[in-house]
C-alpha cells in the first residue's frame, strides 16, 4: 500500500503540474484552474453531502453545488472581466471582496431556503448545519486556496500555489511512509486511528523538504528577477504547512468518524475521496496565503 499510494502521488502531481503549465500559458484569467475548480466542486460537494446524509442530517446536493460554484466564480470575476479592474481596483482586493460577499450571501440563502421549507422541530438545524458546512468546507476554502494563483501577481502565482501543493503532499506522504515505518504511540487513537506521533514528524519534514526544494531552485522560472530565499523561510513556510495540513487531515477524519464513514468516497484504492486528497491543501489554502504575504519568500535582485 505504500508503494501504491507513492505510485499514485508520484502520477497525480506531475499531471496537476502539467495542467498548471497550460494555464500559466493561457494567461491571468486562468481558464484551466477554474475548470478544474468547477470539476473539483462538483465532485467534493457530491462527496460531503453523501457524508452527511446521515441520522437528521440530509443537506440537499444541487443547492450547495450551485452556491459553492457561485462562490468560485466570483473570485475569478476581476481576472475574467478586465474592466473590473480600472481605477483603484486592485483585482486581487476585489477578488477577495467579492469571495467574501458571495459567502455571506450563500448562507443567507440557505438560511432563507431552510426557513421556507419548515415544517416542525428536530431536522431544520442539522439541515442547515451540514448545507453550511458543505459549502464553507467545499466551495469557500477551495476558492481561497486558488487566490493563491494571483498572490506574487497574476503571472507568476504558480510559484506560490505550486509551494503550498509540493508541501502539503510531501508532508502527507511524510507521515504515511513516517508512521508506517516507525510510528508506534498514537496521536489522536479516538478520532484517526492511524495517525501517530512519528507521522506527525514526518509530515513535518516532508513538508519541509518539499517548501525547500520548491522555493530553492523554481523563483526564477516564474520570474528571471527572483531567486530563492533564505533557507530558513522556507523551512518555516514548509514546517507550518505540514503542522496545518496535518490538523486539516485531522479535521476531515471529525467528519468522517462522526458519520461513521472510514473513507469519503470510493475514488481511489488506498486514497479513500476527493476530499481525503485535498483535506490538507484545503484547510492549509488560507494559512498559505497569509505566509506569501508575511513572509520573504522570494527574493527580488536589485
Amino acid at each position: 500500500m505504500l508503494g501504491w499510494r507513492l505510485l499514485v502521488s508520484a502520477t497525480l502531481i506531475p499531471l496537476l503540474f502539467g495542467l498548471f503549465y497550460l494555464d500559466q500559458r493561457a494567461g491571468s484569467s486562468a481558464p484551466w484552474l477554474l475548470g478544474l475548480c468547477w470539476l473539483l466542486i462538483l465532485r467534493g460537494t457530491w462527496e460531503i453531502t453523501q457524508l452527511l446524509t446521515v441520522r437528521n442530517l440530509k443537506p440537499g446536493y444541487p443547492l450547495v453545488c450551485l452556491l459553492s460554484l457561485l462562490i468560485c466564480n466570483a473570485a475569478w470575476l476581476p481576472w475574467l472581466i478586465p474592466s473590473l479592474q480600472t481605477g483603484a481596483n486592485d483585482p486581487q482586493t476585489l477578488s477577495l471582496a467579492l469571495l467574501s460577499v458571495t459567502y455571506a450571501i450563500s448562507v443567507l440563502l440557505l438560511f432563507l431556503k431552510n426557513a421556507i421549507r419548515f415544517q416542525e422541530p428536530g431536522q431544520t438545524m442539522e439541515i442547515l448545519g451540514a448545507e453550511l458546512l458543505g459549502v464553507s468546507y467545499v466551495g469557500f476554502l477551495l476558492a481561497m486556496l486558488a487566490e493563491l494563483r494571483w498572490v506574487v501577481g497574476p503571472q507568476t502565482g504558480y510559484l506560490a500555489l505550486g509551494a503550498l501543493i509540493i508541501s502539503a503532499k510531501l508532508g502527507d506522504v511524510g507521515g504515511y511512509t513516517f508512521g508506517r515505518l516507525w510510528g508506534k504511540k498514537k496521536l489522536v487513537p479516538r478520532l484517526s486511528p492511524g495517525k501517530t506521533w512519528m507521522g506527525g514528524f514526518g509530515a513535518i519534514f516532508g513538508a519541509s523538504l518539499g517548501a525547500w526544494l520548491w522555493l530553492q531552485f523554481t523563483p526564477s522560472l516564474f520570474n528571471d528577477s527572483w531567486s530563492a530565499p533564505a533557507w530558513y523561510w522556507s523551512i518555516l513556510f514548509g514546517a507550518i504547512i505540514g503542522v496545518v495540513g496535518l490538523v486539516g487531515d485531522l479535521c476531515e477524519s471529525l467528519i468522517k468518524r462522526d458519520v461513521g464513514k472510514k473513507d469519503s468516497a470510493e475514488l481511489l484504492p488506498g486514497f479513500g475521496g476527493l476530499l481525503d486528497l485535498l483535506d490538507s491543501p484545503l484547510y492549509a489554502g488560507p494559512v498559505a496565503f497569509l505566509l506569501w504575504k508575511l513572509l520573504p519568500l522570494v527574493t527580488v535582485a536589485s
